[in-house]
């Protein structure tokens, strides 16, 4: 395995279409919107995607991967899976780290066993004596916001079994919540300064670029049929403190809205998508490549 991680950029631009991409509990499910309009994706709700769909080892997908991956399939369990005890797991955790240095603590069970924690980090070990482990991971995803403001659809949904006793049963009431159109932007970030902290390999990363083009489309539901990772820009800088500032690279490869930007859009043609680096930035980073069309 190899600890040789390259600095990097990343921008996610997805298309959600009738979709509810994110959920926010505080308004009943409606699509994440801010005061002024603008749609968000939260980076939990995306990691997310990304755990469910690695943690399952019997899937399709997991057996597609890479014999290195189902090989050593005891490397890429999650931490923060579904339903988990977070007791039991913190006490589990804390018998393995007791009295490690942290040389020894790379090389633990608890390191070797849970992909997330060493690729997002993990906030298990922040407590009392474990603090000094791992704060803060190797990849860091930023809050997708859409470039135009996005407009909510709320329909009932009805059943033919009754769902609520009196005059509403058999429906739900403005349950089905979706974006009508909307297109989001993403970046995240891969820092190989905290590699050493958590345990990350190349390896790890080399499976999170994977995982990235199937977060959605093997993970649909029936409140987000259509949601599309229209691109998913990988750009390795030349050295491991960066060879571009992060943000220029992100500017260049955000679509721009045609026409009025104010507007809610209706589709993809509704912007003008920049699949390019001016030569200037070019020439300042290693590579660049979608993983949608890898």
């Amino acid at each position: 395995m190899s600890n040789d991680i390259k600095r990097a950029t990343g921008l996610l631009v997805i298309e959600v279409v009738n979709s509810n991409a994110n959920g926010d509990p505080d308004r009943e499910s409606d699509p994440r919107q801010r005061p002024n309009g603008i749609g968000e994706i939260s980076p939990v709700s995306f990691k997310r995607k990304l755990r469910d769909l690695l943690e399952d080892h019997d899937s399709v997908f997991f057996k597609s991967l890479p014999e290195i991956y189902q090989s050593q399939a005891e490397r890429y369990c999650i931490l923060e899976s579904r339903g988990r005890d977070r007791k039991k797991t913190q006490s589990e955790m804390a018998k393995d780290i007791k009295s490690f240095e942290q040389k020894e603590f790379l090389g633990s069970k608890f390191v070797n066993k849970y992909w997330d924690a060493r690729v997002f980090g993990n906030t298990f070990l922040e407590e009392g004596a474990n603090k000094g482990f791992i704060k803060t991971g190797v990849v860091q995803f930023g809050v997708g916001t859409s470039i135009s403001p996005v407009e909510i659809v709320r329909h009932t949904n009805t059943n033919k079994a009754g769902v609520q006793e009196g005059k509403n049963a058999g429906m739900a009431p403005l349950a089905f919540r979706i974006v009508e159109h909307g297109v989001y932007c993403m970046p995240f970030f891969i820092n190989p300064n905290f590699a050493q902290k958590t345990g990350c390999t190349a390896e790890d990363i080399e499976l999170l670029k994977l995982l990235i083009p199937k977060a959605y489309d093997l993970n649909r539901s029936a409140i987000r049929p259509d949601i599309r990772i229209r691109h998913a820009w990988y750009i390795e800088h030349k050295n491991t403190l960066g060879s571009c500032p992060d943000y220029m690279l992100l500017d260049a490869l955000t679509p721009v809205r045609n026409g009025n930007a104010g507007d809610p859009s209706t589709s993809w043609t509704d912007y003008c998508d920049r699949t390019i680096l001016p030569e200037a930035l070019f020439e300042k980073v290693n590579s660049i490549v979608d993983l949608v069309s890898i």
